[in-house]
């Protein structure tokens, strides 16, 4: 199969349960490309993250939990969205998505 990963207009970054950056994908380098790109993989992620950032990783490493958020930088506004990954059905690290989202978007609330 084709690496989709690579296709997609989102970034998406893993890490091991220790935080080491596992894999990135194109958008995921692109976005850190000032910060190393795809060299980053190898690295840990708690080095890329100023506090109070930093601590709420290792929180989410030693006690796993998905943290949603969205920020704005340079006008542009983004969903962040971290949730653990399972191995055999343990923690095994974090998976981040970031995309861009528009400043106005519709919502839908669904009935059943």
């Amino acid at each position: 199969m084709e690496n989709w990963k690579d296709g997609v207009n989102f970034a998406i970054t893993v890490c091991d349960a220790e935080g080491r950056i596992l894999e990135m994908n194109a958008k995921s380098s692109a976005t850190f490309a000032k910060s190393g790109g795809g060299s980053l993989i190898g690295k840990s992620l708690l080095d890329c993250h100023p506090e109070p950032s930093r601590s709420k990783l290792k929180k989410m490493l030693a006690e796993p939990f998905t943290n949603a958020y969205t920020i704005e930088k340079n006008g542009v506004k983004k969903l962040i969205y971290q949730a653990p990954w399972l191995k055999d059905g343990k923690p095994a690290g974090l998976v981040e998505l970031s995309f861009e989202i528009p400043a106005e978007m519709p919502h839908f609330v669904r009935k059943g």
